[in-house]
């Protein structure tokens, strides 16, 4: 078995190696190479790889899958970053920002269907199942995502509705990774889905502790300024549970912070949300998401150390200075 740093080189290396996009029509496909060189952490092929070791070991039809998944999921970031107008991605220019909104759909476009020209490479025998699989989660991606932008200007938004529309814009990602790696070194139905679970619910944690980290969280541990889901008004867990917990007092008080300017909105309502306790309500909702991602963990019909690297990367994701 293998960590998550030497299976992230691993598959850093082939992708360096086997980037499917030709050398001609370079004012399409270079953006795509841009974003890819750009960096980023590979969790979800990485999350492939591991799940194929885990039960059987790493073959070809793996990295097909795994590099379908990382394609996919930077098709999503070229758009999302066009969705949300975005100008920065992992420090540089988006890519609609360096080459222009045109060139930016096109490769989005372009990215996502290499991604399914790599999946298509995947033996035949797998072939149905995994693109059962890789369909179900593209299409519920974009349901999530669709869910994002109209949460910004729905007035009234339930905790139940946020928690579904991160399931779907980003767990179901890392899941499907997971099953499909698992699928494809041949686990049972059973311990495919069990691996499928625990990332959902993982992935659920994990955007939730951003959620957390965001507010209540320091410049130097996040690598960003706090507070920038309250100065886009974003109706995350913390804003919702505030909502829901508030008397008409504290709601007052809550609208005439969200008018304020910048830093002192963002003080402000840190503060309201310290009085009405989201920081332990947080806690205990990641922490929530988290025991039953490592229980499902737990009932893969493997021993303890074929699944030690894949717990430690999820206690690290999940244990970022909260």
């Amino acid at each position: 078995m293998q960590s998550f740093q030497d299976i992230s080189l691993i598959f850093e290396e082939h992708l360096k190696s086997f980037v499917p996009f030709p050398a001609h029509q370079e004012n399409l496909y270079e953006p795509c190479r841009y974003l890819l060189e750009a960096g980023g952490k590979r969790i979800r092929p990485a999350l492939c790889l591991m799940a194929a070791e885990m039960f059987g070991g790493i073959n070809k039809d793996v990295f097909h899958a795994a590099m379908a998944v990382e394609l996919f999921h930077n098709f999503t970031l070229i758009h999302d970053d066009i969705m949300d107008k975005a100008p920065l991605r992992r420090g540089k220019p988006t890519v609609h920002a360096k080459y222009g909104l045109t060139t930016g759909i096109l490769s989005g476009d372009i990215m996502g269907i290499y991604s399914y020209q790599c999946l298509g490479q995947v033996s035949p025998q797998y072939l149905p199942g995994i693109f059962a699989i890789f369909n179900k989660t593209a299409i519920e991606v974009c349901e999530g995502q669709q869910w994002d932008m109209d949460f910004e200007n729905q007035d009234e938004v339930s905790i139940h509705e946020y928690l579904k529309m991160i399931e779907l814009k980003t767990s179901v990602l890392l899941a499907a990774s997971l099953k499909m790696g698992a699928v494809l070194a041949g686990a049972s139905e059973e311990d495919a889905h069990n691996l499928y679970e625990f990332g959902k619910h993982m992935g659920i944690a994990f955007q939730l502790q951003d959620d957390y980290l965001d507010t209540f969280g320091t410049e130097e541990k996040i690598g960003k300024k706090p507070g920038g889901d309250i100065r886009a008004n974003k109706k995350t867990f913390l804003m919702l549970k505030s909502r829901e917990l508030a008397n008409e007092n504290a709601l007052v008080q809550m609208d005439v912070a969200l008018e304020q300017d910048d830093d002192e909105k963002v003080e402000n309502v840190r503060n309201l949300f310290l009085e009405l306790n989201i920081d332990k309500h947080s806690k205990d909702i990641i922490n929530q998401y988290s025991t039953e991602s490592f229980n499902y963990l737990d009932k893969i019909n493997l021993p303890e150390e074929k699944k030690v690297y894949l717990r430690s990367l999820a206690e690290w994701l999940l244990d970022r200075q909260y």
